[in-house]
Protein backbone atom coordinates (compact mmCIF):
# COMPACT_ATOMS: atom_id res chain seq x y z
CA UNK A 1 0.00 0.00 0.00
CA UNK A 2 1.28 3.33 -1.13
CA UNK A 3 0.81 6.28 0.99
CA UNK A 4 0.98 9.86 0.05
CA UNK A 5 2.94 12.95 2.21
CA UNK A 6 1.66 15.20 3.84
CA UNK A 7 1.98 18.95 2.76
CA UNK A 8 3.05 20.87 5.64
CA UNK A 9 1.58 24.17 6.46
CA UNK A 10 2.97 26.53 8.61
CA UNK A 11 1.17 27.91 11.90
CA UNK A 12 1.87 31.60 13.30
CA UNK A 13 1.79 29.95 17.16
CA UNK A 14 4.74 27.53 15.60
CA UNK A 15 6.64 30.01 14.57
CA UNK A 16 9.68 31.99 16.18
CA UNK A 17 10.98 34.43 13.80
CA UNK A 18 14.98 35.23 14.24
CA UNK A 19 16.82 38.60 14.17
CA UNK A 20 19.46 39.45 11.13
CA UNK A 21 21.59 41.99 10.77
CA UNK A 22 22.95 43.33 7.30
CA UNK A 23 26.43 45.92 6.97
CA UNK A 24 25.31 47.32 3.34
CA UNK A 25 28.57 48.91 3.57
CA UNK A 26 30.03 47.71 -0.32
CA UNK A 27 27.17 45.31 -1.34
CA UNK A 28 24.95 45.42 -4.53
CA UNK A 29 21.84 47.17 -3.84
CA UNK A 30 19.54 44.48 -5.92
CA UNK A 31 21.43 41.47 -4.43
CA UNK A 32 21.75 42.11 -1.49
CA UNK A 33 17.89 43.27 -1.46
CA UNK A 34 17.17 39.73 -3.16
CA UNK A 35 18.85 38.08 -0.01
CA UNK A 36 16.76 40.20 2.30
CA UNK A 37 13.30 39.82 0.85
CA UNK A 38 14.15 36.27 1.04
CA UNK A 39 14.44 36.03 4.39
CA UNK A 40 11.63 38.48 4.96
CA UNK A 41 9.11 36.11 3.63
CA UNK A 42 11.15 33.09 5.05
CA UNK A 43 12.30 31.38 1.94
CA UNK A 44 14.97 30.40 3.88
CA UNK A 45 13.78 28.18 6.23
CA UNK A 46 12.57 24.69 5.06
CA UNK A 47 8.82 25.42 6.41
CA UNK A 48 8.44 28.20 4.14
CA UNK A 49 4.21 28.59 3.30
CA UNK A 50 3.56 31.21 0.88
CA UNK A 51 0.46 32.49 2.76
CA UNK A 52 2.09 32.75 5.81
CA UNK A 53 4.22 35.19 7.45
CA UNK A 54 6.80 32.91 8.27
CA UNK A 55 10.06 35.29 7.89
CA UNK A 56 12.82 36.58 9.94
CA UNK A 57 13.07 40.28 10.96
CA UNK A 58 16.03 41.77 9.34
CA UNK A 59 17.94 45.48 10.69
CA UNK A 60 19.88 46.79 7.79
CA UNK A 61 22.95 49.17 8.45
CA UNK A 62 25.31 50.88 6.80
CA UNK A 63 22.47 52.35 4.48
CA UNK A 64 24.31 55.45 3.37
CA UNK A 65 27.42 52.71 2.00
CA UNK A 66 25.61 51.05 -0.03
CA UNK A 67 26.34 50.92 -4.27
CA UNK A 68 25.07 50.52 -7.46
CA UNK A 69 26.67 49.64 -10.43
CA UNK A 70 27.47 51.05 -13.84
CA UNK A 71 25.88 54.37 -14.34
CA UNK A 72 23.01 53.75 -11.94
CA UNK A 73 23.39 56.71 -9.45
CA UNK A 74 22.82 59.06 -12.30
CA UNK A 75 20.38 56.85 -14.63
CA UNK A 76 18.10 55.11 -12.39
CA UNK A 77 14.86 57.55 -11.85
CA UNK A 78 12.59 57.38 -8.86
CA UNK A 79 8.67 58.53 -9.67
CA UNK A 80 6.25 59.51 -7.10
CA UNK A 81 3.17 61.78 -7.12
CA UNK A 82 1.32 63.64 -4.40
CA UNK A 83 -2.27 63.28 -5.96
CA UNK A 84 -2.51 66.79 -6.90
CA UNK A 85 -2.26 68.69 -10.21
CA UNK A 86 1.33 69.30 -11.01
CA UNK A 87 2.86 66.98 -8.26
CA UNK A 88 4.74 64.47 -10.03
CA UNK A 89 8.09 64.44 -9.18
CA UNK A 90 11.36 62.25 -9.70
CA UNK A 91 14.73 62.24 -7.60
CA UNK A 92 18.22 59.97 -9.46
CA UNK A 93 19.17 57.22 -7.42
CA UNK A 94 22.28 59.85 -6.27
CA UNK A 95 19.73 62.22 -5.11
CA UNK A 96 17.79 59.84 -3.21
CA UNK A 97 20.65 58.51 -1.24
CA UNK A 98 21.90 61.99 -0.23
CA UNK A 99 18.49 62.89 1.51
CA UNK A 100 16.75 59.48 2.25
CA UNK A 101 19.37 56.72 2.32
CA UNK A 102 17.10 53.94 3.86
CA UNK A 103 14.31 54.64 0.94
CA UNK A 104 16.47 53.39 -1.58
CA UNK A 105 16.86 50.07 -0.13
CA UNK A 106 12.94 49.89 1.13
CA UNK A 107 11.76 50.83 -2.69
CA UNK A 108 14.14 47.83 -3.82
CA UNK A 109 12.73 45.58 -1.57
CA UNK A 110 9.41 46.19 -1.00
CA UNK A 111 9.23 45.92 -5.55
CA UNK A 112 10.77 42.58 -4.65
CA UNK A 113 7.94 41.22 -2.55
CA UNK A 114 4.77 39.83 -3.29
CA UNK A 115 1.66 42.91 -4.13
CA UNK A 116 -0.78 40.98 -1.55
CA UNK A 117 -1.73 41.94 2.08
CA UNK A 118 0.91 39.76 3.24
CA UNK A 119 3.84 42.40 1.92
CA UNK A 120 2.32 44.83 4.00
CA UNK A 121 3.32 43.17 7.06
CA UNK A 122 6.68 41.67 5.81
CA UNK A 123 8.00 45.16 5.17
CA UNK A 124 7.22 46.16 8.58
CA UNK A 125 9.78 43.50 9.70
CA UNK A 126 12.87 45.57 7.70
CA UNK A 127 14.11 48.09 10.23
CA UNK A 128 17.24 49.82 7.93
CA UNK A 129 19.63 52.57 9.77
CA UNK A 130 22.05 54.88 7.86
CA UNK A 131 24.85 54.57 10.15
CA UNK A 132 26.72 51.92 11.96
CA UNK A 133 24.41 51.88 15.37
CA UNK A 134 21.08 50.38 15.57
CA UNK A 135 18.50 50.21 18.91
CA UNK A 136 17.76 46.35 18.49
CA UNK A 137 21.12 45.14 20.62
CA UNK A 138 18.35 43.84 22.83
CA UNK A 139 16.79 41.45 19.84
CA UNK A 140 20.67 39.42 19.84
CA UNK A 141 20.59 39.55 15.89
CA UNK A 142 22.77 37.15 13.82
CA UNK A 143 25.11 38.39 11.51
CA UNK A 144 23.83 37.71 7.93
CA UNK A 145 26.65 36.11 5.71
CA UNK A 146 26.31 35.99 2.14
Amino acid sequence: MVTANKTYHLKSKDFKPQWWVVDLEGKTLGRIATRIADILRGKHRPTYTPNVDGGDFVVAINADKIKLTGKKWDDKIYYRHSGYPGGFREQTAKELLAKHPERLLMKAVKGMLPKNFLAAKLILKLKIYSGKDHPHTAQQPKELKN
